[in-house]
């Protein structure tokens, strides 16, 4: 399943900040990817005909397929909470970048997996 309104709401303080994720995500296509959020507790929807659009307290990001195994990921994440979002990548078997920048565009981190 793909999509789900099971799944806890973004948190209030994190709904207008601006976007500080983007990254790809590789091997699987994004019905997939969507699935595996929301096999881990996440709220999904459709965001466009192929898009998805996922949330949890922490982190809602959209999900757009750059081509049959890539997927385009951006979004807003608690920074704290970055790692906790690659391991659930890595323990799917996911490959993956992701990018956390600050308010003012600039790169904080970069994760690969």
């Amino acid at each position: 399943m793909d999509i789900s309104d099971d799944g806890p709401e973004l948190d209030p303080g994190w709904q207008e900040a601006a976007n500080n994720l983007c990254g790809i995500l590789r091997g699987r296509p994004t019905s997939a990817v969507a699935g595996l959020f929301v096999g881990a507790g996440w709220m999904s929807r459709s965001s466009s005909w192929e898009g998805y659009e996922v949330q949890t307290r922490w982190c809602r990001v959209e999900l757009d397929p750059l081509d049959r195994t890539e997927t385009l990921l951006n979004g807003v994440v608690d920074p704290g909470k970055l790692d906790v979002l690659a391991a659930l990548l890595s323990r799917s078997g996911t490959g993956f970048v992701l990018e956390l920048y600050d308010e003012g565009h600039r790169l904080l981190r970069e994760i690969t997996g």
